[in-house]
């Protein structure tokens, strides 16, 4: 007579199962759907970081923190995305925001410094520099470091700052085209040269660097291309750039050889060139 309770006991059973099944069973799949976009939303942010376009990658975290203001790696990539696109006023500020959320870290004040050096403001980043642990110890620290000593003209403080920072990276070309220009700022050419020499030894593609070895060189007055790697276009540039520094340090037949040579050399039309040659013959005439 008891079977009918016992019947009615295991179906409530099973039915309370299979309803918390289900639950246990949505509640999974939210889980999981959640997960993958995490992982969707980071490779997306990646995205933006490095093959977009700075704006749109500006207005996607702009969007993404008015969902989640709490979400620091969207304030960090507002931030960097402003000052790739050159907005580093913009992005100043925005670094400025990372800096004080709870899990800023001791690179955020770095960046930070950095788009306050982009901007100019050079007093409150060297500030921020200055409230960073001096055992944080990177690249970027050092490299930010030695150019608001240059700014001071702390020259014996810039030179070490310069020589750490190219310690602690693989990839020193642009420090070292930096600490160069330190030192053809300073007239120290010879140093400068052998700054520029080392960069270009590190990157070969880095105009800059060549550029600025033709200015040292042609500040000695020396006025034959170093031997480096160069293309005819930038050839026919780095002649320009030797014609306007011996114009401008009055040897005025050598400038118009150079100019001659380096219209003769590019293999388009070379206006600017023609255009200082021109103005100069104009002058004599």
């Amino acid at each position: 007579m008891r079977h009918p309770v016992i019947l009615a006991a295991c179906i409530a059973s099973v039915t309370a199962l299979a309803g918390c099944g289900e639950k246990n069973g949505n509640a999974t799949v939210q889980r999981a759907f959640k997960d993958v976009n995490v992982v969707n939303d980071a490779n997306l942010s990646d995205v933006m970081l490095t093959v977009a376009d700075p704006n749109e990658a500006v207005s996607y975290f702009t969007r993404s923190l008015a969902e989640d203001p709490t979400r620091i790696d969207h304030q960090r990539g507002l931030a960097l995305s402003l000052v790739r696109a050159k907005r580093v006023t913009e992005g100043a500020i925005e670094w400025q925001k990372v800096t004080k959320m709870p899990k800023a870290t001791p690179d955020d004040h770095i960046e930070y410094a950095d788009a306050l050096i982009r901007s100019g403001d050079w007093i409150k980043a060297e500030k921020v520099l200055n409230g960073v642990p001096p055992t944080h110890e990177t690249f970027a620290r050092y490299r930010l470091e030695a150019l608001v000593a240059d700014s001071k003209q702390e020259w014996t403080k810039a030179d070490s700052f310069y020589e750490t920072a190219v310690g602690l990276t693989t990839t020193p070309a642009s420090v070292m085209n930096n600490w160069g220009y330190s030192k053809l700022t300073r007239g120290d050419y010879k140093n400068a040269e052998v700054l520029f020499s080392d960069a270009i030894r590190q990157d070969t593609t880095l105009f800059t660097a060549k550029n600025n070895l033709v200015l040292a060189r042609s500040a000695q007055r020396d006025y034959t291309l170093p031997v480096i790697p160069m293309d005819q276009t930038e050839r026919a540039q780095l002649l320009h750039t030797m014609a306007l520094s011996a114009i401008k340090q009055g040897d005025v037949e050598t400038g118009k050889t150079l100019l001659q040579e380096a219209i003769d050399t590019h293999p388009q039309h070379f206006e600017a060139a023609v255009r200082s040659l021109r103005a100069l013959e104009n002058s004599n005439g």
